[in-house]
């Protein structure tokens, strides 16, 4: 039996056998404690009518759309950073205040800045091709005058490491993993992320990657990677996925292949930017609730249409439809747009630290960092005593075509910190087929947006924030969920 319940229906019997005097408690409070519940806790019928409304009306009714339409033409690009960086955190706040949130404030968040300056890769032999290429983000540039090099071919990663340093010493690396679906994406990541180290190690002299992308479109996609402490800094570059395709022919014939590699860029100085934060406060518990987001940072290659400028206009676009509709639930509703994700998640490291003496306060969290949606699929990772109503949630988040999945949920990149310490979390996961076409792209960009799928994400994450922060049970975040997960994992 819910403690809350139990307490509720003792409190009950008290005040009526105290009315009634002369009469022992503790032989029927024994009785009362031993009756079986009626069952968990639940969001009422009219809730239940409430949270159908919202979807019908959220679906066509919601401004997602508009809001994502003004932040890649009020700001567009927005690498950390950059001049851009603090006009988007400006225009954030004005537009959380624009929406009529009750309360909006920034929180300071700091880091190094890194700059792309100028990026040139071209093959020399045996048959002379100019590349489409782009710096990683952090990398070093190459020697004044570039790198002139033959190049080695290796499959993946943990290829390169199986590598003898003697085929990879004094060459350039290329590391040829195809992402072919959304689901590899980590592990072909890892090159990227990695390699420029793991070449350096076996002595070469600047790495390559294949752009980590599903597309056949002569762009190629950046992202960050990491230098090891014990290992020496080499450039490291991708190249688009039609550019690797003419690598590997090339490599085919038998011939070395030589390429030009020039890359050059900057890193100094510190950087304050900032977690933009806006928040529809609770009726009852305002001080509890519910998180919802997306990171305001982007690549500098597109205008961050779909990464992740779609999850910060899904989640405040959810925000807005129910403060517009006076839809007020019992918990508060978080809106956080998080610095700096791009280059190592650390507008979500920042908010932790400022805010990890109230994990318990925290109802649920999931951020919107998949691109436009649609959202497929509803995950969770709560406490026992309170699936009955997350099967609630499922139950109408159904008539948007979004399918059940189990307890087990990641809320997203800036919030898996929160979630390591103890925060209960939900994952609306997206439809992500064409997530990785453009991602990191300069074909990121606001025509690539289709208004009712990013309505459809809006209208189901507006569902998730407003029956989450209602519901009639708490989801567990603290310590004891912790533990409910090892006994999870464990059975």
């Amino acid at each position: 039996m819910d403690q809350q319940h139990q307490a509720g229906r003792r409190r009950a019997i008290t005040g009526l056998l105290t009315m009634l005097g002369g009469v022992s408690l503790s032989p029927l409070l024994k009785a009362a404690d031993a009756i079986p519940a009626a069952g968990p806790a639940r969001l009422s019928e009219a809730e239940m009518q409430t949270a159908a409304w919202i979807r019908e009306h959220a679906l066509s009714d919601n401004r997602s759309y508009e809001i994502l339409e003004s932040l890649t033409t009020e700001v567009g690009a927005r690498l950390a950073g950059s001049e851009a960086d603090l006009r988007a955190v400006a225009w954030a706040e004005a537009k959380m205040r624009a929406l009529g949130l009750d309360k909006v404030w920034k929180e300071p968040v700091q880091y190094p800045v890194w700059q792309r300056l100028s990026e040139l890769a071209s093959v020399i032999s045996p048959y002379p091709h100019r590349l489409q290429v782009t710096a990683l983000g952090h990398s070093v540039s190459t020697p004044e005058g570039g790198v002139q090099a033959d190049i080695v071919r290796v499959a993946s990663l943990q290829d390169l490491k199986n590598t003898d340093p003697a085929k990879v010493h004094g060459k350039i690396v290329f590391i040829d993993h195809k992402l072919k679906k959304s689901a590899d994406y980590g592990e072909v990541a890892a090159g990227r992320s990695r390699g420029a180290s793991e070449a350096a190690r076996k002595g070469a002299l600047a790495l390559v990657i294949r752009s980590v992308g599903t597309d056949s479109h002569r762009l190629p996609h950046t992202g960050v990677m990491h230098y090891d402490d014990d290992a020496p800094r080499i450039a490291a570059a991708a190249i688009s996925n039609p550019d690797a395709d003419l690598l590997v022919r090339m490599l085919d014939r038998g011939e070395p292949v030589r390429l030009d590699l020039r890359i050059q860029t900057a890193m100094g100085g510190h950087f304050t930017s900032y977690n933009v934060i806006g928040e529809l406060r609770g009726s009852e518990q305002p001080d509890d609730y519910v998180l919802i987001g997306g990171h305001l940072d982007s690549w500098d290659l597109g205008t961050g249409a779909v990464d992740d400028g779609a999850g910060c206009a899904i989640t405040l676009g959810a925000a807005e439809f129910l403060r517009r509709h006076q839809l007020r639930p019992r918990r508060s509703i978080r809106v956080v747009l998080y610095a700096n994700e791009e280059q190592g998640l650390i507008g979500g490291r920042a908010y932790h630290t400022a805010h990890r003496h109230e994990i318990s306060r925290i109802q649920a969290a999931s951020e919107a960092d998949s691109g436009q949606g649609p959202v497929k699929m509803l995950r969770s990772d709560v406490r026992p005593a309170a699936l009955a109503v997350v099967g609630q949630i499922q139950q109408v988040l159904t008539g948007l075509g979004v399918n059940a999945g189990g307890n087990q949920a990641h809320p997203g990149p800036d919030m898996g910190v929160l979630r390591e310490a103890g925060a209960a979390s939900f994952s609306l996961d997206m439809q992500a087929d064409d997530y990785f076409d453009l991602h990191h792209t300069a074909d990121d960009t606001f025509d690539k947006i289709d208004p009712a799928r990013l309505r459809q994400s809006c209208a189901a994450f507006a569902v998730f924030a407003w029956m989450a922060a209602q519901s009639p049970v708490d989801f567990g975040s603290g310590d004891a969920l912790i533990q409910s997960r090892k006994t999870r994992t464990a059975g």
